[in-house]
């Protein structure tokens, strides 16, 4: 078994995908902090350049943002 890389990546987010703009293993989620290894990653918002863990978490920050407008 490896580690995980220590390195977090830094990503420009697309509509339906990312490109690397720095390499890494990983990017923090926008709403919990936990580590998101970029081969897991399957939840971000392209507007507002933020990735999620999971899809609960992505709603979870939509209605978070939808409650301060």
């Amino acid at each position: 078994m490896t580690s995980a890389p220590k390195k977090a990546a830094v990503l420009h987010y697309g509509l339906a995908d990312y490109q690397i703009l720095s390499p890494g293993g990983f990017v923090n989620c926008a709403v919990t902090g936990k580590a998101i290894a970029l081969e897991d990653l399957r939840y971000w918002n392209a507007e507002r350049q933020e990735a999620y863990i999971d899809a609960a978490t992505s709603a979870q920050r939509e209605r978070e943002l939808a409650t301060k407008s």
